[in-house]
């Protein structure tokens, strides 16, 4: 006689569910990623182009 696990093994359903879920996060945090390097970059631009004083 076959014993079975305490637990059932996930179905598909849940594991497209996470895969989706995880796809969904993981297109998040690139454009994330991609907006702080935007916004890294117009800081490293506007450092760099402010006026000096000269009196």
């Amino acid at each position: 006689m076959k014993q079975e696990g305490r637990f059932a093994a996930p179905s598909n359903k849940v594991a497209a569910d996470a895969a989706q879920t995880l796809r969904e996060e993981n297109e998040r945090l690139r454009a994330e990623v991609a907006y702080l390097k935007k916004l890294q970059a117009l800081i490293r631009s506007k450092r760099s182009a402010a006026p000096t004083k000269r009196i």
